[in-house]
């Protein structure tokens, strides 16, 4: 099931049952970024904005689904903003669990210098839940173990086969014994990913990698996925390949075009 709505998600959403929504994922406008394309939120009223959306995602949502929000704060005057922390306390504020902070690392980020900073080579993705017990299936997300496994296997000491704490006093020491014959792993909360290197006629459409991954870690065949701030349809094209129901909402009538064609022949 593909439904896609053009309007207003904080309108639109109405439309969406109670608890049928497994698992948000979406990258919303930042503040005042690329305000020429798809528009902008200034960051002082950046959090009164999202609250007026934040009951119905919470209505959507089922009490055992996930919220992953991709943003950045951007610079203004000289400086970072501060409306994306204001953003988590204030869902925080309204009930929300705020689980864990992915850190999407760009691998392919172009060198870049500015008079006061350095380019930006990664963005955050923050997970939110209602509960503490919520869908996961983390064995669909191993990655590969890497070589080091070849050479730091081949001869185990006595402490690498037993739990010890860790020198430097950490207290999180490791069973290494456990990884031997293993050849996939769990992956950290770090993610490399490229970003989206062809143009698919949106200026910040982010890559099929980065919702693909939230998707097959919090859903299952058949869940819905709900992206209200649809974009170039990239989420949508992912559910469709992973045979998960989606709706997607788009406020720009050129983007929600966009969406349905990349969609439709995905």
């Amino acid at each position: 099931m593909i439904e896609l709505i053009n309007g207003n998600c904080r309108d639109t959403l109405s439309q969406i049952e109670d608890n049928s929504i497994s698992l948000i994922v979406t990258s919303p406008p930042y503040g005042k970024q690329r305000s020429k394309d798809y528009g902008g939120i200034d960051p002082k009223h950046y959090v009164d904005w999202w609250l007026t959306m934040e009951p119905e995602f919470k209505r959507v949502l089922k009490d055992d689904g996930t919220f992953i929000l991709n943003i950045k704060e951007n610079v203004v005057s000289g400086q970072r903003s501060t409306y994306v922390m204001e953003l988590v306390i204030e869902m925080k504020k309204h009930g929300w669990l705020w689980t864990e902070e992915w850190c999407w690392h760009k691998k392919n980020s172009t060198p870049g210098k500015w008079p006061n900073r350095f380019r930006d080579s990664w963005e955050r993705c923050h997970q939110f839940n209602l509960n503490k017990k919520f869908q996961m299936f983390q064995d669909e997300v191993k990655v590969p173990i890497g070589d080091w496994s070849k050479t730091r296997m081949k001869k185990l000491s006595d402490n690498d086969k037993k739990r010890m704490n860790s020198k430097t006093g950490s207290g999180s020491g490791k069973n290494i014994s456990n990884w031997i014959g293993k050849q996939t792993v769990y992956p950290s909360n770090v993610l490399h990913f490229a970003t989206q290197c062809s143009n698919v006629g949106h200026s910040a459409a982010y890559p099929e990698n980065l919702p693909e991954f939230f998707i097959k870690l919090f859903t299952k065949e058949g869940d819905t996925v709900l992206d209200p701030f649809m974009g170039s349809g990239t989420t949508g094209i992912v559910c469709k390949k992973l045979n998960r129901n989606f709706v997607g909402i788009e406020i720009d009538q050129k983007y929600f075009e966009l969406s349905k064609e990349r969609i439709a022949s995905a």
